[in-house]
């Protein structure tokens, strides 16, 4: 079985001003769109949408409420890789290991 990789999604600002968010849930949702990543409409995870070769899980919070970051899982690196890449690119985010709390743009 492949293992999975977890990674977190911040605002590329968010180190030297902390306290920056992603923007709200809604606004990160319409972001996400354009790189294929978006919810499956289920009721039963309303805050996790689906990219290739990922899946992005957001906070329990209302349509209007901001994201400070956004636990992703690594599903398919060969898949997820450039999706994370043109999103941290596009999106000015990065990631962060958070396992060593090491930080990473792409």
């Amino acid at each position: 079985m492949a293992s999975t990789r977890q990674l977190v999604l911040i605002h590329a600002d968010f180190i030297e001003k902390p306290g920056t968010t992603l923007g709200m849930k809604r606004e990160i949702i319409k972001a996400l769109a354009p790189f294929n990543t978006a919810p499956d409409g289920s009721p039963l995870e309303p805050g996790v949408a689906y990219g290739p070769g990922l899946r992005m899980e957001m906070p329990m919070v209302g349509d209007k409420d901001e994201v400070n970051q956004i636990l992703v899982t690594v599903l398919d690196e060969e898949f997820a890789w450039p999706v994370l890449e043109r999103v941290c690119r596009g999106l000015h985010w990065a990631l962060q290991d958070p396992d060593s709390g090491r930080t990473f743009s792409v």
